[in-house]
């Protein structure tokens, strides 16, 4: 049986998912979680801290799963040797929003997303699919010749741009095969 402290989590996240679908990040206040779960005022700061954390700890257990069997293949690709092309490294990470883009619900959440990475918010994710490490790692194995530098800022360059691709309805401008082809040079670019 889950505990209370979870319950009570988990109802938060619910409601603010609800609530940011209807009326978007800056119309929900703390004060209306809370109110609309039925909590006391303070316990969206209790179980998270503040609300940018509470929207990262609803990011990392609504999006966490998407990618982690994914990523579970690849970790056991590479332990067998293999060394990722850096085409499979678009495709890794612009399936999965795609999926995501078609659903209401799911382009809330990149939006969310969008917002943490464009304003280089500083969160502390316990999945790896959110910490930019694993990322230059696989790049550096497609390309070994760039320092983790360039991986760092060739990472950060592409996921800003999925996401304005995908949180910000651009798909209707822009093929996701040109996305894709795009992503790819720029990540493979001398």
């Amino acid at each position: 049986m889950p505990s209370t402290d979870a319950t009570t989590r988990e109802r938060l996240l619910t409601v603010a998912e609800r609530l940011l679908l209807e009326s978007g990040y800056d119309a929900v206040s703390v004060r209306a979680i809370n109110s609309a779960a039925g909590m006391n005022p303070a316990a969206v700061h209790y179980h998270f801290g503040s609300k940018d954390a509470l929207i990262a700890a609803l990011l990392e257990a609504r999006l966490a799963p998407v990618w982690q069997r994914r990523l579970d293949e690849v970790t056991e690709r590479r332990r067998d040797g293999w060394v990722p092309t850096v085409a499979e490294l678009v495709d890794l990470v612009v399936t999965p929003l795609a999926g995501l883009a078609a659903d209401p619900v799911g382009r809330l959440r990149l939006r969310l997303l969008a917002r943490f990475v464009r304003g280089r918010r500083e969160q502390a994710w316990t999945s790896s699919w959110f910490a930019l490490g694993p990322w230059i790692e696989l790049l550096r194995d497609a390309r070994p010749e760039l320092s983790k530098a360039d991986a760092a800022h060739r990472w950060l360059l592409a996921f800003g741009l999925v996401l304005q691709f995908f949180a910000d309805e651009m798909p209707g401008e822009v093929p996701a095969g040109t996305l894709r082809a795009f992503l790819a040079a720029g990540l493979a670019g001398s």
